[in-house]
């Protein structure tokens, strides 16, 4: 792409996606399949591929033999200033090998409030918490049992800190390995330890730009010198500020 072409959401889906095979080939090995990006109506699926084109979980092996699965899919599209690549919906589930109901899913949906847009729920089952699912006098579990719908442990979505600090597929790696002693390939650490740091970075500069004067605060009390804008920035209705959402 030459300087004066303007990049689409596919192009920068496609380095995006660059950027994931790189990841999981380098904490995974280099069986870990190729993402790609394909142009879904008005958004972009990144997700993996196999060699038929088709959509392929990622495998994950522990102690050497292929125990877990990984489903990993983004859909992207352009920020509301349509400036940057920003995540619409994203899944990942962790699979046990060969079942198709998932262990626990990590999952971002960019609209949402409630349930909160980032949120995790487990597929296990707790007597005490079915229970207390079935208590409820309101919200969702009082609606499904209208339909005679047993509660379950995974309809709940536990929050984890918002939209701008979200976990990421580097997180649920880090997971993996930590909690269950997956298998990696020579280098993953470093891998991750960089990857995690990209993220971070780039949602941190997401969170400054949903509150610019907070980050002006800060960056006086550092001492730095922060000019205000010449053309004073239109003030924003906190309800519709991603950073304050749950």
């Amino acid at each position: 792409m030459t300087a004066e072409a303007v990049a689409t959401p596919h192009d920068l889906a496609r380095e995006f996606a660059d950027k994931l095979t790189s990841l999981t080939r380098g904490v995974l090995g280099e069986g870990a399949p190729r993402f790609h990006a394909v142009n879904v109506g008005s958004r972009v699926r990144v997700s993996p591929l196999n060699e038929n084109e088709v959509e392929a979980n990622i495998p994950v092996s522990i102690n050497g033999e292929p125990r877990l699965e990984l489903l990993a899919r983004y859909y992207c599209c352009w920020d509301g200033s349509s400036t940057f690549l920003a995540t619409d919906k994203a899944d990942i589930h962790v699979f046990y090998r060969g079942i198709a109901d998932p262990l626990v899913r990590f999952e971002y949906v960019r609209s949402s409030k409630e349930p909160p847009g980032a949120h995790i729920q487990v597929h296990a089952h707790r007597d005490e918490m079915a229970y207390l699912l079935r208590l409820a006098d309101a919200g969702r579990p009082k609606r499904g049992m209208k339909h005679d719908k047993l509660p379950r442990l995974s309809e709940m979505h536990l929050p984890v800190g918002g939209h701008r600090m979200r976990p990421a597929l580097e997180d649920v790696l880090m997971f993996l390995k930590r909690e269950l002693a997956i298998d990696t390939a020579p280098g993953w650490q470093a891998v991750i330890n960089e990857r995690l740091q990209e993220w971070r970075i780039v949602q941190l500069k997401s969170a400054v730009r949903d509150h610019p004067e907070a980050a002006a605060e800060i960056l006086r009390v550092l001492g730095y010198e922060v000019t205000e804008p010449k053309i004073g920035t239109q003030r924003v209705d906190p309800d519709s500020v991603k950073l304050f959402w749950p």
